[in-house]
């Protein structure tokens, strides 16, 4: 439910001339002290923030309010430090405000107060202003007292005398310190917080023989902590951190650019105890409530190998299955080594791949996209892609009979199957034909050779020459 706040209440709030009410001697450090700010994202809405500022503090005890840290900060989390080598400042009790000052808060701290009720003369513009108390705020709006009357609606503007204590124009932290001595010190405040999160995205652009890519790498910055970070120095962890409770994650599907990044400087990759820190090489800004993309990293003429496969299932050689498909899907694949002689060998962060391809008249169009895990250096990515158009099958068991088995004996049966492929393109293409087998199973006859990949896995390498067809024929006995 939408809360009642009206028009004329919040051009009042807009105009308002109320001090800001803290402490008297309470200090305030803003944005315009801070020297430094480093934030260390992880992949689940949790960062890592380190706000370096210059205050100037007198000597002995103080109420340090540092105002614009996160809305979403962890204040059990802080930590103040100095910095200048100095004798360390002892902090005695710190307290976190997030009440922020809003036409709804201002009202609610409100309730049972006195406000002032000001009219406007709607012909002569005189300014008539009568006291109230505030009985009630609330979703249906306000209950004001006016002299001997109750009053639902306001009958012209508020105007209030002061802002609470307890409200800030932005979150704050306000720390009680005891200073040893009187100047300026260079001080640390850091904290986790939640509402920063990271995730990686790659657009690749395959070339016409689809044999090389060009790879350009983006990290998505999503910002909703509720304050904004001036030219940040930004790494990433990536890995997922043991945490003892789990905050809401905000989802985002951002579309990453297709165009092949310009030349850049490659972030830094380190380990960090089994994760990986990424560290950007520039410095950058985000703003409140802002998604904003970071180029990574860019390859260029990246060797790929483009694999078709089909596989069938183990439940064909349970029984009788004369007519198992005509027009059987053929998934497309792209794999590439992630190795350094090929412009990559970092790490890679998981993230999503969307791969690109120019038609005929040169417009660079999508074909595909899929998730790729944390790749190491010098390991596999292999990603599916869809299924093929041109690449098709048929399968049919060609034989099917039971040597043995009852109901006290294990079965074991002998199956024949017949696979036509067929290719509609001008290319030569090789279609890879997994095939699990249940059991203790052996290939008694076959017209193509196959590997044992695995114990329950066999798998055949098929050559289908363009615009035309192969034939892959065998016979399997299987023993459950």
């Amino acid at each position: 439910m939408k809360r009642f706040v009206p028009a004329a209440l919040v051009a009042a709030l807009l105009f308002l001339g109320a001090p800001l009410v803290f402490g008297a001697d309470e200090i305030i450090s803003t944005l315009d002290d801070q020297q430094d700010i480093a934030l260390t994202i992880y992949n689940e809405d949790l960062a890592l923030v380190k706000d370096r500022r210059q205050v100037r503090l007198p000597a002995g005890t103080n109420r340090l309010a540092l105002d614009g840290v996160s809305a979403r900060m962890q204040p059990q989390t802080a930590l103040l430090r100095t910095l200048d080598g100095e004798a360390d400042v002892q902090i005695l009790s710190q307290s976190f405000d997030f009440d922020l000052l809003t036409p709804h808060n201002l009202l609610k701290n409100h309730i049972g107060r006195q406000v002032q009720v000001v009219r406007t003369h709607p012909q002569s513009g005189a300014e008539t202003t009568e006291t109230a108390t505030l009985l009630a705020y609330g979703d249906q709006g306000v209950v004001l007292r006016l002299g001997e009357r109750i009053e639902t609606e306001i009958p012209g503007r508020l105007v209030f005398s002061e802002v609470p204590a307890n409200l800030r124009e932005r979150p704050t932290l306000v720390v009680e310190v005891d200073n040893p001595r009187a100047g300026t010190r260079q001080l640390e405040l850091s904290y986790l917080t939640g509402g920063l999160s990271w995730h990686a995205d790659y657009a690749a652009e395959l070339n016409a023989a689809g044999d090389r890519l060009d790879l350009s790498a983006w990290v998505n910055l999503t910002n909703e902590s509720g304050t904004a970070y001036r030219d940040a120095q930004v790494q990433l962890v990536a890995g997922a951190v043991q945490r003892v409770t789990d905050a809401p994650r905000p989802q985002r599907d951002l579309m990453v650019r297709a165009a092949l990044a310009a030349p850049m400087e490659k972030m830094e990759a380190q380990g960090l105890f089994d994760y990986y820190l990424y560290s950007l090489p520039r410095s950058t800004s985000i703003a409140e409530r802002q998604s904003k993309q970071v180029a990574l990293f860019s390859a260029a003429a990246v060797p790929v190998r483009k694999e078709y496969l089909l596989r069938g299932a183990d439940y064909y050689y349970s029984g009788r299955y004369p007519d198992l498909g005509e027009r059987l899907a053929v998934s497309a694949f792209i794999e590439f080594i992630n190795r350094a002689q090929d412009g990559l060998g970092l790490p890679l962060p998981q993230g999503i791949l969307r791969a690109y391809q120019r038609d005929g008249s040169g417009n660079t169009q999508f074909i595909g996209e899929n998730r790729i895990a944390h790749t190491p250096r010098n390991e596999k990515v292999r990603l599916s892609l869809g299924h093929a158009f041109d690449v098709t099958a048929a399968r049919k068991q060609t034989d099917f009979r039971r040597i043995s088995g009852g109901e006290r004996q294990t079965p074991v049966v002998e199956t024949a199957f017949a696979l036509t492929l067929r290719n509609g393109s001008d290319q030569v293409v090789r279609v890879r034909v997994e095939e699990p087998l249940p059991g203790d199973w052996e290939i008694l006859r076959e017209n193509l050779p196959h590997r044992k990949e695995a114990a329950h896995l066999a798998v055949w390498e098929v050559e289908v020459p363009a615009g035309g067809e192969a034939l892959l024929e065998y016979r399997a006995l299987v023993r459950y």
